[in-house]
């Protein structure tokens, strides 16, 4: 299968913003096995202004723009460190692919990067994806690295998109107000209903929020692809996941094309 791994800040840091090391590498070893077993795999990562953060000994997150910018810069250096060091130890290569909202709506230059995502994959790589925080602006404010890799999906023609966040999955109302909240295992359409079951933002390090999820498995499920929302405390689930047992919320494509 060819499958998108979208993975947020809550699940790659600590509160304190510094990377949370077993965490990351224990999601490193999955995927590579994963590749081991034939899939290909193309990650996408937040991250960047988190790690800056706490690279950069910051106490909270930054209000004005050009902070925000030289965070993504100094945490995206160290993002990439990361990965490229620890998929290494598993023998696979890593690229960079650093994306803006223009070089998605401008057709020449989405052509430019389908043909990029899809001859890095056929090369045998594991490609890391992640909005181009240190230039782009709009992107920073919407925090929709969701939406961003449903994307990425649909121009590589992934079989799967799986987003990895600080939550099982779905509820039918807030697991954090209500005890009696209950896990949705299949979805068949985003429909208003499913959209009103959505929250705010997430953590205080990251920007998204169920709301960005729930439009990523409209734009996937458009395209013919499914999704799945997991936590991305026990990456090994994956493993679980692509077996068949029910992991999550798994959105179930539709007909409608919504790219």
């Amino acid at each position: 299968m060819r499958i998108v791994v979208k993975v947020g800040t809550s699940t790659l840091a600590h509160a304190s913003g510094c990377i949370n090391i077993r965490r990351v590498e224990g999601l490193c070893r999955v995927l590579a096995d994963l590749k081991n077993e034939g899939h290909e795999i193309l990650l996408v990562s937040s991250g960047a202004i988190g790690m800056g953060m706490g690279r950069l000994r910051l106490a909270e997150k930054p209000a004005d723009m050009p902070t925000k910018q030289a965070c993504a810069a100094v945490g995206q250096c160290e993002l990439m460190y990361v990965y490229d060091k620890l998929f290494t130890g598993y023998s696979h290569v890593t690229a960079q692919v650093l994306l803006t909202g223009a070089d998605i709506e401008h057709d020449e230059r989405r052509v430019n990067v389908q043909n990029t995502l899809n001859r890095l994959l056929s090369m045998g790589t594991l490609p890391v994806v992640n909005e181009n925080d240190t230039v782009s602006t709009e992107e920073i404010s919407m925090g929709d690295n969701d939406t961003l890799s449903a994307i990425v999906a649909c121009l590589c023609g992934a079989d799967l998109l799986v987003i990895l966040s600080d939550i099982d999955g779905l509820y039918d109302c807030d697991p954090h107000k209500n005890p009696d909240a209950r896990l949705l295992r299949e979805v068949r359409g985003v429909t208003d209903d499913i959209l009103n079951m959505a929250g705010g933002a997430g953590s205080s390090l990251g920007t998204g929020g169920m709301a960005t999820k729930l439009r990523a498995a409209a734009i996937a499920g458009g395209s013919g692809i499914d999704m799945v929302i997991m936590n991305g405390s026990r990456p090994e689930k994956l493993y679980d996941l692509l077996e068949g047992e029910p992991v999550g919320t798994r959105f179930l494509h539709t007909e409608e094309a919504c790219l």
